[in-house]
């Protein structure tokens, strides 16, 4: 017979302790342990006595054969190329994002497509009835093919309705609504949450069905529930975006199937979701012209170029210490490279208050934006509009210097096809490059240079 024990669990990482603590010793949180009682069996017999039988036996790895994964499409490029070319047969993902950023809605529409296209979908709801799903799934188009709606939360019924109907695709929404009936712990515990997860993983994993798991996400933007959850599962997917811009951003966090660097784009309208095939053009959509402070820079998100658009705004200061202030970008970096300028340049940027945006509220941090940051300070400082029609990138290191980055073709192609005629970037690069086209470069060595050139 198994006995009970009572166990504290922390429900930010899942940490395990005997007793309680104000303290997780894991993730150095405050107030997140929480009492549960688990089953503890008895041991069958000594590790190593060898007196344990299975049928199971070792191989070598030249009698591992290979096959080539069968990927189904979800109708959505944008979320094909996430997923690294489609969903993997017997793949169990993890789907994360705030409340109503739009999950479900996206969830939804992938099993529109994955049933019209011959598959047949299990769409699993522990927290909406049937008729509120159906209000939401007559919002995006009438539903053709072989798609099943289920409203219940008891995995083994889950399991036993998957055995029976044998679906290719199953969604889970959400697995914090889910519980197991033999664990004495609340639905949507730590333990409830780890062990309804590890049933599903070996369901998907035998039966070669791909499942879907939705997952809360806590205050900070992470999946809620112990950290194992994300070790369990083969992919991790985070829907990012605000409430007060329309589009949305998907972006893997985690892929055994894919690239990790790889965003989707799309944007919430009244039908649902729509994937955005040219994020570039409509990130830059409204910009101003001949505007001083606002600047084009292209950076990379995986394998795909984006133009976003560096707006800085630098006024002269009220108060003895200058105010700054960074969106979209790492508030640490700007203040960085403000002291390159100020020493580099020597302009007096402590006399000022600095205001830096990424327009269209999306959030880059890579290091090739950092020549758009300098010179977009340096043109709201002097008042001067820098060219519309050039793009810049690269990255500057504390002696004003402008050092290399990667992709910079990639990154000129993507320019110039939307108009753009002249290019800033680091001679580093310039001098590698088998560039043919029409671009006109400008290679610099130093911010130094890169403002003369504009300027």
């Amino acid at each position: 017979m198994a006995k009970l024990k009572t166990v504290y669990f922390c429900s930010e990482c899942g940490y395990e302790s005997s007793k309680w603590m104000g303290q997780c010793p894991s993730c150095k949180e405050w107030n997140t342990m929480s009492e549960e009682t688990v089953a503890k069996l008895k041991s069958t017999g000594a590790v190593g006595s060898g007196t344990l039988s299975t049928d199971k036996e070792a191989v070598h790895i030249d009698e591992i054969e290979l096959y080539e994964e069968d990927r189904y499409r979800t109708g959505f490029e944008e979320l094909d190329r996430v997923l690294g070319s489609g969903i993997v047969a017997g793949s169990l993902v993890l789907v994360g994002g705030d409340p109503g950023i739009g999950k479900s809605t996206i969830l939804l529409q992938v099993c529109r497509n994955l049933a019209m296209s011959g598959k047949s979908v299990l769409y699993v709801s522990g927290e909406e009835s049937l008729k509120q799903i159906k209000l939401r799934a007559l919002r995006i188009g009438s539903i053709e093919g072989d798609l099943r709606f289920l409203c219940e939360t008891d995995v083994n019924t889950i399991v036993a309705i998957i055995g029976k109907y044998k679906p290719q695709v199953v969604i889970i929404d959400s697995i914090q609504t889910m519980y197991i009936d033999e664990l004495p712990s609340a639905q949507g515990s730590v333990t409830q949450v780890r062990e309804s997860t590890l049933r599903l993983m070996q369901l998907a994993k035998q039966s070669s069905t791909a499942i879907f798991i939705v997952g809360h996400v806590t205050k900070d933007g992470q999946v809620a529930g112990p950290r194992t959850l994300e070790h369990m599962v083969d992919t991790v997917l985070y829907f990012e975006g605000e409430r007060s811009v329309s589009y949305r951003i998907i972006r893997a966090v985690k892929n055994r199937f894919g690239s990790t660097n790889e965003i989707g784009v799309f944007e919430m309208r009244s039908k649902g979701l729509v994937e955005v095939s040219n994020p570039s053009e409509y990130m830059l959509s409204g910009r101003p012209i001949s505007a001083s402070g606002s600047v084009v820079s292209c950076l990379l998100e995986g394998s795909r170029p984006l133009l976003v658009e560096v707006q800085a705004l630098v006024t002269p200061t009220n108060f003895g210490m200058p105010k700054r202030t960074a969106v979209g970008t790492d508030f640490n970096r700007v203040s960085l490279l403000m002291a390159v300028i100020e020493k580099r340049c020597l302009m007096q940027m402590s006399k000022y208050d600095a205001y830096i945006n990424i327009a269209g509220g999306m959030r880059m941090n890579e290091p090739a934006l950092d020549l758009a940051i300098v010179l977009a300070l340096v043109s709201s400082l002097k008042n001067k509009a820098i060219d519309d029609k050039a793009v810049i990138f690269g990255e500057v290191g504390l002696s004003g210097e402008v050092r290399a980055v990667s992709m910079s073709e990639l990154r000129i192609r993507e320019a110039y096809k939307l108009g753009f005629e002249t290019c800033i970037l680091p001679k580093a690069v310039c001098d590698k490059l088998n560039y043919k086209g029409n671009m006109k470069l400008i290679a610099v060595n130093n911010i130094r240079e890169a403002i003369d050139a504009l300027m």
